[in-house]
C-alpha cells in the first residue's frame, strides 16, 4: 500500500435539532491511525458514518486524496471498510457463508481456503457449518471482525470493534490493526473500553469536551 490522504475540513454535524460538532477539519494519511474519544451524544458514530458516506454532514468536506469522496463514491468505496455497532450478518447463513456474501459484495475474490483461514484465525473453525443465530455474541462480532482479513479495503472504518470480544480476541484484533497500519494503511476507531493500540503514526481526536467549533485533535507517536 502506497496512496491514501483522507481530508475532513470543516465539517459540521447534526442529529435532530442538535449540532453535535462544527469546524471539525483533521486529515489522516496512509500508515496511521485516528482515535476518536468523546461521551455518549459526542457524535462519534456520526462522524465516522458521516465519513463512510451514510450519513449526509450539514456542511463542510470529505475528500479522498485531494477529491471529495461524493465525486468519487465507488473509488472510494473501494479503498473503504465499515464496520458498525451491529454486525451486519445474515442470521440464517453460517460464518463461511457471509463472508462469501461479503467478499463477492466488495468485488474481492477470494478462495475457500482463505474464508476458512480467516475464520480459523479468529477462533471459529468448529463454527463454519453453524448458522451465525446459533452463536454467541462474542463469536457473532468475530465473525464480522474476520473481513478485515479478507478484504484490500486501504481504509478501515471500526466503530467499537472490541465490544464483546474476550481478552484473547482484543489481542487478536489488536495485531490485525497493527499489521494493516504497518503496511500502509489506515484506521479510524472508536471504543469505550480501556484499549491501547500502539501504531507508529496515532491521533487523538477528542469531541464533546469543547464549545462547538472548537473541536481539537493531537497527534502522538506510538511504537511500532
Amino acid at each position: 500500500m502506497d496512496k491514501g490522504l483522507l481530508e475532513v475540513r470543516d465539517l459540521e454535524c447534526v442529529r435532530g435539532d442538535k449540532q453535535l460538532f462544527s469546524g471539525l477539519s483533521f486529515s489522516l494519511e496512509a500508515g496511521s491511525l485516528l482515535h476518536v474519544h468523546g461521551p455518549n451524544g459526542s457524535g462519534k458514530t456520526t462522524l465516522l458514518r458521516a465519513i463512510a458516506g451514510l450519513v449526509l454532514q450539514e456542511s463542510g468536506e470529505i475528500c479522498w486524496n485531494g477529491e471529495q469522496t461524493s465525486r468519487q463514491k465507488d473509488e472510494f468505496n473501494r479503498e473503504l471498510l465499515y464496520l458498525g455497532h451491529h454486525y451486519g450478518l445474515k442470521f440464517e447463513l453460517t460464518g463461511y457463508e457471509n463472508l462469501k456474501v461479503f467478499a463477492n459484495l466488495s468485488g474481492s475474490d477470494v478462495s475457500e481456503a482463505e474464508v476458512e483461514q480467516a475464520l480459523q484465525r479468529f477462533g471459529l473453525a468448529h463454527c463454519v457449518e453453524l448458522p451465525v443465530k446459533l452463536l454467541s455474541q462474542g463469536q457473532k462480532r468475530r465473525v464480522a471482525l474476520a473481513r478485515l482479513l479478507l478484504q484490500s479495503s486501504k481504509l478501515w472504518i471500526l466503530d467499537e470493534p472490541f465490544v464483546a470480544l474476550d481478552v484473547a480476541a482484543v489481542g487478536l484484533l489488536l495485531d490485525v490493526i497493527r499489521a494493516h497500519v504497518a503496511d500502509g494503511g489506515m484506521v479510524i476507531l472508536t471504543t469505550h473500553q480501556e484499549v491501547e493500540v500502539e501504531v507508529g503514526s496515532l491521533q487523538h481526536l477528542h469531541l464533546g469536551q469543547m464549545q462547538p467549533g472548537q473541536m481539537s485533535s493531537g497527534l502522538t507517536t506510538g511504537l511500532q
